[in-house]
C-alpha cells in the first residue's frame, strides 16, 4: 500500500471488482478495466454483428454448449492476456507509477509467467464470497451474464437446457477458482464486509488490514 499505489482487484464476476476501482479512480487513481480493453479489441469482431458493451461480448461467445463458444473462449482469452502484458508493459517501464486494475475473473488462465510478473508488480487484492454470497453471484450471472471462460466445468446432462447447466455447474466454478484466487492473492478481503463501506479510503484501510493480517498468519508459520 505504499506509493506508488499498485492493486489489483481479483474476483468472480459480480464481486464488486469494477465498483471498487471505479470508487478509486473518483479519487483520482489511475485505473485500467480489463473489460473494456478486451472489448475495444474484440469490436472489429462484435460490431458486424451488432454486439456492444460487455454484454455484448458475453452474447458473442454464446452459451458454452453453442458450437462457436471454444473458437471464442480462447479468442477472448488470447485478448485478456494482450491487455495483461500490456498493462505490464507500462508499469515494468515507469516503476513510479500508480494504478488500479480491474481484472476479469479470468485472469488465473493468463498462464504463469504473466500472473508472476503481475504480482510482482501489484498488490494482488481477492474480492472472495461466502457460500451466500457465492449463489447471489450465480443469478447475478443468470439475469445478466458476462463473459465467461467455463474451461471445461460446463458439463451438460441429458435432458438439461443450457441454463440448467450453468446454474448447475457454476458452483463448481466458483469453488475451482477460488483456490487458483487464494494461492495468486497477496490479501483477501471478504465481500460481505465490504457492502458496510461506502468509500475509497474505508476499502483502502480494510485492504490494509487484511495485508496485515496476512503478514501475521505467515511469519507464524
Amino acid at each position: 500500500m505504499e506509493k506508488p499505489m499498485r492493486l489489483a482487484l481479483i474476483g468472480m464476476s459480480g464481486a464488486g471488482k469494477t465498483f471498487w476501482a471505479k470508487k478509486l479512480a473518483e479519487k483520482g487513481a489511475p485505473a485500467v478495466f480489463c473489460d473494456e480493453r478486451i472489448e475495444q479489441r474484440l469490436a472489429p469482431r462484435l460490431v458486424p454483428s451488432g454486439y456492444s458493451g460487455i454484454n455484448g461480448v458475453a452474447a458473442w461467445m454464446g452459451w458454452p454448449d453453442s458450437a462457436t463458444y471454444a473458437e471464442r473462449e480462447a479468442e477472448y482469452l488470447a485478448e485478456e492476456i494482450h491487455t495483461l502484458d500490456e498493462v505490464l508493459r507500462e508499469l515494468e517501464q515507469k516503476p513510479d507509477a500508480s494504478l488500479v486494475l480491474d481484472t476479469t475473473g479470468s485472469v488465473i488462465y493468463a498462464g504463469s509467467h504473466l500472473l508472476k510478473r503481475l504480482r510482482r508488480q501489484m498488490t494482488l487484492v481477492y474480492l472472495a464470497a461466502s457460500a451466500q454470497q457465492r449463489q447471489l453471484l450465480i443469478e447475478r450471472y443468470l439475469k445478466d451474464p458476462k463473459p465467461v471462460l467455463w474451461r471445461g466445468a460446463f458439463q451438460p446432462r441429458s435432458g438439461e437446457t443450457p441454463r440448467e447447466t450453468v446454474a448447475r455447474c457454476y458452483p463448481a466454478l466458483i469453488e475451482a477458482r477460488r483456490r487458483s484466487y487464494e494461492a495468486l492473492a497477496h490479501c483477501t478481503v471478504d465481500v460481505g464486509e465490504l457492502r458496510a463501506l461506502f468509500d475509497a479510503k474505508q476499502f483502502l484501510e480494510r485492504i490494509r488490514r487484511a495485508e496485515k493480517s496476512g503478514q501475521r498468519a505467515e511469519s507464524g508459520k
